[in-house]
């Protein structure tokens, strides 16, 4: 394990066997609403109503890394404590080989959708709730309940599924055909198909979510969305940010334009 105290949040790197130990799991369950899922990483903001929770976490982290190199941690808790409105960032050390999450997804009706794990994994259920926590009827550590009877929330959850990567584990989304018509019942003249074997409709999907809109979307819902998504993402945008940045925006820019082109209807 590496700690770093930086200037604008607390690095944490290590590896996913300490990313799984008791007292780090609690720490992340409490702030599962507060967290953001980055490649290889969780980023956590801090919640003044969780500021005890926190306190503990950074002892616990002091005490285990200074048992690990074997020196007394008390200078170093006072240090970290100094950080105590800056964010912590968990980053693991190295990407292991990703272990499969099979995920169901079924539509009990065009409002309604029922998510569940094959088997109980946190990280993933975390993950969804830190995504669609407003939209959440009910739920448990292996399934979750959630409310999509407004456009928006839909648009949420297909963005949220969108991401198929959660630290090393790789979710694998799986429905029947009639999920997608049950879901977007109110566009009739949407032809849905069978879902599960028409590789077309699922890239038509891939537009919709990629334009942040609902499936059967009118044109000027998509034109209008367009535009503003290509003023966020236009490469000039970020003309003195990092080669990275500049790759991850020319991307986005580039998959705007390719949704677009498929989706519009050329008069």
């Amino acid at each position: 394990m590496k700690i770093v105290l930086r200037n604008n949040l607390i690095l944490i790197t290590t590896d996913f066997e300490t990313l799984n130990v008791s007292w780090m799991k609690d720490f992340l369950n409490h702030h599962s609403r507060g967290m953001l899922f980055l490649p290889k990483a969780v980023l956590v903001f801090r919640n003044e109503t969780l500021k005890d929770v926190r306190e503990k976490f950074l002892y616990q982290l002091s005490e285990y890394h200074a048992l690990k190199h074997d020196f007394s941690h008390d200078f170093f808790l006072r240090s970290m404590l100094k950080y105590g409105t800056q964010p912590i960032k968990i980053e693991l050390n190295e990407l292991e080989n990703p272990e499969i999450v099979k995920v169901k997804l079924y539509a009990y009706n065009k409002g309604t959708v029922l998510i569940s794990l094959s088997t109980p994994n946190s990280w993933v259920i975390n993950y969804l709730r830190s995504q669609l926590e407003i939209y959440i009827e009910r739920g448990t550590d292996s399934s979750l309940v959630i409310d999509v009877s407004e456009y928006k929330a839909k648009a949420r959850l297909e963005r949220a599924l969108n991401k198929r990567h959660i630290l090393h584990y790789q979710i694998q989304y799986t429905y029947d055909n009639h999920f997608m018509s049950k879901l977007y019942s109110d566009f009739a003249n949407f032809s849905f198909g069978d879902l599960c074997k028409d590789s077309k409709n699922e890239e038509n999907v891939h537009f919709y979510t990629i334009l942040e809109c609902p499936i059967g979307a009118t044109q000027d819902a998509l034109k209008k969305s367009y535009k503003k998504l290509t003023k966020v993402y236009h490469p000039d945008k970020i003309f003195h940010e990092t080669p990275h940045m500049i790759k991850h925006y020319t991307h986005k820019f580039q998959l705007l334009q390719e949704a677009y082109t498929a989706l519009r209807v050329v008069s």
